[in-house]
């Protein structure tokens, strides 16, 4: 999401009631927050036709962070932070992103200070995942770790592609493996939808003696190379257990680095197997 061409809908300093603090006496008392949002939306629609329903109305978004804060409490105003913008993120699918500010004007610091707050911003990213599996019942534990992340509030299925059986892939002498493509909407930076990730597949019991399971392919148009995180995957290219089911659901993706689509580099891939 390109922040600096979009619509904004601001709102500043909306006065709450609320009982986030790691003290006691904050969770018992509560104490005054001030929040501040700005909403990325495109409002051209609404303003040609004067019509609310073309836009996310402002009077309804301050009344859901009044409703979010006086129903939940938490430790950090980070966490307090992160749970709004999500929270308001699924609630309308027209914001694109969101700046999330909380100031705790009375926070309990012994120096004197005008103010301390904590500022996020959070967007829908377009993420492609590649799955594979070949323990056990393959097919469900696909199912299952596909239905975790859908479940998961930062993130959201939106294509699977078909499954297809492959031989392993580099010489390992190990079952033939189940592989697919899925592509997510989520609100996850990099580094944390990769948690994720290993997260669920700890949870069905794999073992990562082979680096195989869930991997991140395309991530936007980022371009990561550092020691533990590679976006785009740096061997998809060889990969037809990757490309094919890529190609099925996102033919028109192009790489960030080869500036080459998807269908492309799997006809490419074709015609060295030939």
């Amino acid at each position: 999401m390109n922040k600096e061409i979009c619509d904004r809908i601001i709102i500043k300093n909306l006065e709450v009631f609320a009982y986030h603090g790691v003290f006691g006496f904050e969770k018992q008392k509560g104490q005054t927050f001030y929040i501040s949002a700005v909403i990325y939306t495109d409002t051209q629609k609404a303003g040609l036709n004067d019509n609310l329903d073309d836009t996310v109305s402002y009077a309804e978004i301050c009344e859901k962070i009044h409703e979010f804060n006086e129903k939940n409490a938490f430790d950090l105003i980070e966490t307090a932070a992160e749970k709004l913008a999500v929270y308001l993120l699924n609630g309308y699918e027209k914001i694109a992103g969101i700046d999330i500010e909380i100031s705790k004007p009375y926070a309990p610091v012994k120096e004197k200070v005008e103010n301390l707050a904590v500022r996020i911003f959070r967007c829908r990213h377009k993420a492609y995942i590649a799955f594979g599996s070949n323990m056990g019942d393959s097919m469900a534990l696909i199912d299952e770790g596909i239905e975790k992340i859908d479940k998961d509030e930062n993130c959201r299925v939106i294509k699977k592609s078909s499954v297809i059986k492959t031989k392993p892939y580099g010489g390992v002498e190990q079952d033939d493996f189940y592989n697919g493509v899925i592509e997510i909407e989520t609100y996850l930076k990099p580094y944390a939808l990769l948690d994720l990730l290993h997260r669920i597949e700890a949870e069905a019991g794999r073992e990562r003696k082979v680096h195989w399971g869930p991997s991140i392919l395309l991530y936007d148009d980022a371009v990561i190379n550092e020691e533990h995180l590679t976006i785009p995957h740096g061997d998809m290219g060889n990969r037809m257990f990757v490309l094919q089911p890529l190609a099925e659901i996102a033919p028109w993706e192009y790489h960030p680095v080869t500036k080459k689509t998807i269908a492309e580099m799997k006809k490419e891939l074709e015609s060295l197997n030939c």
